[in-house]
């Protein structure tokens, strides 16, 4: 038998419409509005409940991870920093163009609430607000760093200390050497194994998103946005101003790629962003658009991460900027210049106690504890903000894919023929930031 006579037989065509993965989420968002209506208007209690249960359970598996994915992740990209040139300069870079991103972010959402004035068209009052169980201020904030022991920051889901401790093991495991190698090894197989896990639950996806959106719409309908009209305006119209303009115009400008490309190789993350609201939980598609737009993954792994925990250009800057105004006019309050410079100072330095979690109370109690506003008006918003916090986390991520690729421009390290041919959809390949075989690399310059 001579080898021409053995053909691959032709794949046999079969009824199967591939769907790109941002296409299946559209689906599910639009499928969950029309269930979410169904059930709220005619009262149909059973879908009412299968809704809630469907989005709480996706919701529930990404968090189950969120722990031990931020620590180990946080960990090995300390530990990837020593195989990029420049370490010591790209993690400058990245942590500059987070504040700069975030001032930028903070002005427009000052400037928008000034000019809409977001409390004086409410029929809300005082007595409508209330105190939150827990506030933050900036003595709980730098004392709320460093955890009391090494079990109750993973029991209590907190973020920040998390992050420490990582940040910490990291530096150890440098600065221990070889020795520590094992350890190393170790921490990027089981990382290896939380992202293989957390990729099958961001594939549910689409399914969860249509949880999610109904049951906003049968939780607050419609009826919701009438005292927070403007205000819920103010956030999609400011959180839409810096992703849609600030970040092309920087693209653009500082970058000099083209803005569109970008927003195919990241609109996945952003859609999984927008459902889920939490960008720890996003993170591993945030990792995925990155290397797609043609950032280094040895950076990857060290900028989303840490951008996952610390870049809020949503939550930490444009929310607290427009919810300072419009608590001050709810309570009567003026406010000063010195006031806007201090939530300015505040949005910029402190958007890390927002660390990557669903939700911005924290660091809205902590502008307003800065400025000296009642605490009541954080009651004000706690109704309104499952609504809010899709806009702000879609910000957050989008931001928090953005400056990688800014950085890896600027220090030409991009891979600009990936960035023009980057695909849209992360689940079609679930490459991993830390399986890429270990290789000698140059010396980091100090």
């Amino acid at each position: 038998m001579s080898a021409n006579t053995a053909q691959p037989q032709p794949a046999k065509p079969g009824f199967r419409i591939p769907v790109p993965f941002w296409a299946q989420v559209l689906i599910g968002l639009a499928v969950g509005l029309v269930l979410g209506f169904v059930a709220r208007t005619y009262d149909v209690a059973w879908l009412a409940t299968t809704l809630d249960k469907v989005g709480s359970i996706f919701v529930q598996l990404l968090k189950l991870a969120v722990a031990p994915m931020v620590f180990f992740a946080i960990m090995v990209s300390i530990t990837n920093l020593r195989k990029v040139n420049n370490a010591a300069r790209l993690a400058g870079r990245t942590l500059l163009w987070f504040m700069i991103t975030s001032l930028i972010a903070v002005v427009i959402g000052l400037a928008i609430g000034l000019i809409s004035n977001p409390g004086s068209g409410s029929h809300l009052t005082p007595a409508d607000g209330a105190k939150p169980q827990h506030t933050g201020s900036w003595l709980d904030f730098l004392t709320g760093i460093i955890p009391t022991d090494v079990v109750t920051p993973f029991t209590e889901l907190n973020v920040l200390q998390i992050v420490f401790m990582a940040v910490a093991a990291g530096i150890a495991i440098l600065k221990i050497g070889s020795k520590a190698q094992p350890i190393l090894t170790l921490s990027e197989s089981v990382l290896e194994l939380l992202q293989k896990a957390l990729w099958w639950v961001i594939l549910l996806a689409p399914i969860g998103s249509a949880g999610l959106i109904g049951r906003a719409i049968v939780q607050y309908g419609w009826d919701l946005l009438d005292n927070y009209a403007t205000f819920t305006a103010d956030i999609y119209i400011g959180c839409a101003l810096v992703l849609f303009g600030v970040y092309p115009l920087l693209l653009a400008t500082v970058a000099k790629l083209n803005p569109l490309q970008f927003f195919k190789g990241a609109w996945p993350a952003i859609q999984l962003a927008f459902v889920s609201r939490s960008s720890v939980g996003t993170m591993p598609v945030t990792q995925q658009s990155a290397i797609r737009l043609g950032v280094p993954k040895e950076y990857v792994s060290f900028a989303v991460p840490f951008g996952a925990t610390t870049k809020m250009d949503g939550c930490a800057a444009i929310y607290p900027a427009i919810s300072a105004i419009f608590v001050a006019q709810i309570f009567d309050v003026s406010l000063g210049v010195k006031d806007y410079l201090l939530i300015a100072f505040v949005s910029v330095i402190g958007s890390a106690a927002t660390a990557g979690l669903t939700g911005a109370t924290v660091m809205l109690t902590l502008t307003l504890s800065t400025l000296g506003l009642p605490m009541e008006g954080v009651g004000l918003l706690l109704a309104i903000d499952p609504i809010l916090d899709m806009m702000r986390t879609a910000t957050n991520v989008a931001g928090q894919t953005l400056v990688p690729v800014l950085v890896s421009a600027r220090e030409n390290i991009l891979d600009r023929a990936k960035y023009d041919n980057a695909t849209a959809s992360p689940a079609d390949e679930v490459e991993s930031v830390y399986s890429e075989p270990q290789r000698e690399s140059t010396p980091v310059a100090a």
